[in-house]
């Protein structure tokens, strides 16, 4: 990393930036007014996807994983995360959540997750699509392991990946 990062709380007035809102003037983070802005109705997106192997994702289709359903459990696994967002990264807003839908795609080595959340308040809601999608991830990888691990307890070819948002949406109250 370069030595001209600006903003990185080292305390020194050079280190803070007008263009870096979670910065005070000495380099201090916190977290940004909104109070000033306008409420909006706000959707975004996110995706991501845990590659497995072909026998654990043909147990999950049949039902037959030992802990249970595990698209249900992940479903409600995400749900409880984008609802806790706040709490769990430093500057988020805690947001008033007005809707979570939840779509798996289960292919034939990976199930791919889709959160999408929608909000109206004053700042947006993509920290919140993506915790949902790591959640409901981590929540598969933790209903399947047994499946997933091999003679020396390691899990080969297991992987969360491709987590990212897809879609931002704003659009203002009528």
């Amino acid at each position: 990393m370069s030595d001209d990062r600006r903003g990185v709380g080292d305390g020194s007035p050079e280190s803070a930036s007008d263009d870096l809102t979670h910065t005070t003037e000495s380099g201090d983070v916190q977290m940004v007014d909104v109070g000033d802005k306008p409420d909006t109705a706000r959707r975004a997106v996110a995706r991501g996807e845990i590659r497995l192997s072909e026998s654990t994702v043909d147990a999950i289709r049949a039902d037959e994983i030992e802990k249970g359903d595990v698209l249900a459990t992940a479903r409600i696994g995400a749900v409880q995360a984008v609802k806790h967002t706040w709490e769990t990264i430093p500057m988020c807003h805690q947001i008033p959540i007005t809707n979570v839908e939840t779509e798996f795609n289960v292919q034939d080595d990976r199930v791919v997750l889709e959160v999408a959340v929608e909000t109206t308040g004053k700042t947006g809601c993509e920290m919140e699509a993506l915790q949902g999608v790591t959640t409901g991830l981590n929540v598969v990888w933790d209903m399947v392991k047994a499946a997933e691990k091999d003679d020396e307890g390691q899990y080969p070819g297991t992987a969360i990946r491709g987590v990212e948002v897809v879609s931002k949406e704003k659009r203002a109250l009528e």
